[in-house]
């Protein structure tokens, strides 16, 4: 199973860069880059700096893949 986010989603939502976004939570906009693809899971202190910083709840912003096959089901 695969994580998926919602992060550019809710980041572009907000009128946030990915710069303003790496600089306020001291990360790079290349980790950002990889975090929004999906080509990078984000360490679970980052999952949840994330969540705080959007101040959006955990379902929101992530979700494992094969759940939301099932709940198209």
């Amino acid at each position: 199973m695969r994580v998926i986010n919602h992060i550019k989603e809710i980041r572009l939502k907000k009128g946030i860069s990915q710069v303003k976004m790496a600089e306020d939570l001291q990360i790079t906009r290349q980790t950002i880059n990889a975090i929004e693809n999906n080509k990078y899971n984000p360490s679970l202190e980052l999952a949840l700096k994330l969540i705080a910083y959007f101040d959006v709840p955990l379902e929101e912003m992530f979700y494992l893949e094969d759940a939301l096959k099932h709940k198209e089901e």
